[in-house]
């Protein structure tokens, strides 16, 4: 037996973690056994980053393959280089987690066991996912794989990680906009490993709630193509502004809270960013890990050359006002374009560069930008030239970001790594799709009706409608007359809608209230969170909403596994991903105003009703509820005309989402008759029904 087990195994570290450079003597070994510092887990976008990565002084480094990972654009790797990458990870004790952290549509399962069942066979460290269908595949039929939750799933209370410890999960996640105090009670409620994000890219939205970027292209972000719609410009009050574009991220501050607090592993943003990015940032976050506080001052100089934007602490900073940006570029700014003669172009500079150097220009009119590499730079007293034969017109005032240097580079090839493996049977594979039909699962057929305050049922009739989805705030459901007559004698018809977002801090006021409702004979339920189960109890009703993604019948099979009634479909889906699907008893939503943006970060429109408009002049709402900002298109979508398709291929339950409409007895009217017809509500639009997701 070796000689570390000893020592109890909450006090020490894997030797076969321990970086080659970090500890180097026996004593250096055994002084850092006495307490477990948290893992430095770094992005790997290609193999240079890789092993930017490793000789930065990564513990672990986390990757996309080419296909299901949330950083499609990002060059990733082929399927054959990971044999090359476990091998040279293991040789310098680096650990190796793949991310999955996309929804995956229902014609790709196949494909799906294949990838789950190589990865399994590659004997990796870990997969990070999103999909509760990757879920419930590895953890029945692959259960060598070793399973993350990405921050994707949204998981934001300790209820969120009871429920992933108890389904087996090894590690969540967790929401970067948490706030101290809620950090802590969820670090002292934790079964199972804890990840947060401490550098990088910040998203509006909270993680996996953006349909942004698949409502105006089709290119979703739950499937790693998102258009970046935060870092846009929008037009408020006739201006244009950068309404959502966040500074990055930056935890230096607080990395010994976090130590204290036992979190597993420190994370960094930036699959798509430079191998130059990743190691700069790898040694300062190393350094600072390894030598706090002695260190901080000089990591903070070294992040302050990672050419990503300005910093903030985000939630876990006192001064959030501070996390706004007022541009989207990265880069460090260090001057303008003084002059033009021919080709030559002449600018000052507030910090000394270097021939290579990347520099991004930004024009002060339109704001377009473009990156060079720079050749031949001269400098006379604080003044650059250079020589440019591009074709983009370059004009005085133009403001120069500067973007890269390449202070050392790495291998890009990787060697050629045998490694033979059996694929998966066809008739395995094959039985496995079988078993992910849901059978004997009966459901009433119907049309649901989700509201969003108490006023709406005043205008519909309870025989209009065979389920009633009450969305109300707190504190609406606290003043609600449950016991009403009205309201008891159609209480089988009643479901309670619990937020997306239930702070720390706010859980046992809801469990209180849930209680108080059951109290009165209201136990149907609609959750926005699998761990929200925990809040209701084993003797309720639980249906899911379309937060919790079914793309794909493996995820059906989960919900029906976890007792859940019925689910619904997402927003965002598509008619032939429905057309796929074998379990057919879901809700589709054929009536919505679909929530784009959801975030925990307020926002200020000039407009007094919260509206702005893109640069292609579509227009769109700011909401502002219970703590949220939600931000709706100006048109709902709406999906009449498709009713009696679907109803042909076996979907019988549908949803009328009244949520983000002004309370009227007329609308009712006009939408419960087109329902009835089949007809299109215009204006409407139809997201990604048609054109499908991408």
């Amino acid at each position: 037996m070796p000689w570390w087990h000893n020592y109890p195994a909450s006090s020490i570290q894997d030797p076969a973690s321990i970086h080659p450079n970090h500890y180097t003597t026996f004593a250096q070994i055994s002084i850092a056994m006495i307490k477990k510092k948290p893992e430095l887990l770094l992005p790997a976008g290609n193999v240079e980053s890789f092993r930017a990565a490793i000789h930065g002084g990564a513990d672990a480094v986390y990757l996309g393959l080419q296909q299901f990972n949330a950083r499609i654009r990002a060059n990733n790797f082929r399927e054959t280089d990971l044999p090359a990458i476990m091998q040279e990870a293991r040789k310098n004790g680096v650990k190796v987690y793949i991310t999955l952290n996309t929804v995956i549509k229902n014609q790709e399962t196949g494909k799906l066991t294949e990838f789950l069942d190589w990865l399994e066979k590659m004997k990796v460290d870990g997969i990070i996912f999103q999909d509760w269908g990757v879920f419930y595949l590895a953890k029945k039929y692959f259960p060598g794989l070793r399973l993350h939750a990405s921050t994707q799933l949204g998981t934001h209370n300790s209820n969120g990680v009871i429920y992933a410890s108890q389904t087996g999960i090894s590690r969540v996640v967790l929401a970067r906009e948490l706030i101290m105090h809620e950090l802590e009670s969820i670090a002292s409620n934790s079964t199972c490993e804890l990840e947060v994000f401490i550098h990088g890219a910040l998203c509006y939205s909270f993680s996996g709630q953006c349909f942004f970027s698949s409502y105006i292209g089709g290119r979703g972000a739950n499937r790693g193509l998102c258009s970046q719609p935060c870092r846009m410009v929008y037009e408020d009050g006739g201006q244009p502004k950068y309404l959502f574009s966040l500074k990055d991220n930056q935890q230096l501050e607080v990395l010994q809270k976090f130590s204290d607090l036992g979190i597993h592993s420190l994370k960094v943003e930036g699959r798509m960013k430079s191998s130059g990015y990743v190691f700069q940032v790898a040694k300062a976050y190393r350094l600072a890990i390894d030598n706090h506080p002695k260190a901080t001052n000089q990591a903070r100089e070294m992040l302050g050359l990672d050419f990503g934007r300005s910093k903030s602490g985000y939630f876990y900073d006192k001064n959030l006002k501070n996390a706004m940006a007022e541009t989207s570029n990265t880069g460090i700014r260090v001057g303008n374009i003084i002059r033009m003669s021919k080709k030559e172009v002449v600018f000052t500079s507030s910090v000394s560069l270097k021939n290579g150097d990347r520099l991004r220009i930004r024009h002060l009119k339109d704001e377009n930008t473009f990156t060079i590499k720079v050749q031949d730079l001269w400098e006379d007293n604080g003044q650059y030239s250079f020589i440019y034969e591009g074709d983009s017109k370059l004009f005085p005032g133009d403001e120069v970001f500067w973007i890269g240097r390449k202070e050392q580079s790495f291998p890009s090839r990787l060697p050629k790594v045998e490694s033979v493996v059996n694929k998966i049977p066809a008739r395995q594979q094959a039985e496995i799709i079988r078993n992910l039909i849901i059978k004997n699962k009966q459901c009433p057929h119907g049309l649901y009706v989700r509201v969003g305050s108490p006023g709406w049922l005043n205008q519909i009739r309870f025989g209009e409608a065979d389920g009633f989805i009450l969305s109300f705030g707190r504190e609406d459901l606290e003043s609600f007359d449950f016991s009403s007559p009205d309201i008891q004698q159609n209480r089988h018809k009643i479901y309670i809608e619990l937020p997306k977002f239930i702070s720390e801090l706010q859980i046992r006021a809801w469990e209180s209230l849930i209680r108080k409702i059951q109290g009165v004979g209201i136990c149907r339920f609609f959750i926005s969170h699998l761990s929200q189960k925990l809040l209701t109890g084993n003797d309720s009703i639980i249906l899911s909403n379309e937060q919790v993604y079914v793309f794909n019948d493996a995820a059906a099979r989960h919900l029906f596994s976890q007792k859940i009634k019925n689910f619904c479909y997402p927003v965002e889906n598509d008619f032939e991903n429905l057309r796929t699907m074998q379990n057919k008893q879901g809700i589709i939503l054929l009536h919505t105003y679909p929530e784009l943006f959801y975030s925990r970060m307020p926002v200020k429109i000039e407009d007094k009703n919260g509206f702005f408009r893109d640069d292609h002049q579509k227009k769109y709402r700011r909401i502002r509820k219970d703590g949220m900002t939600i931000v709706v298109p100006d048109q709902p979508v709406n999906l009449f005309q498709y009713k009696k398709r679907l109803t042909e291929l076996g979907f019988n339950n549908f949803m009328l989402d009244l949520k983000h409409h002004e309370i009227s007895e007329n609308l009712w009217k006009k939408l419960i008759k087109k329902y009835n017809k089949g007809e299109q509500v215009m204006p409407s639009g139809i997201f990604n029904f048609k054109k499908g997701l991408l």
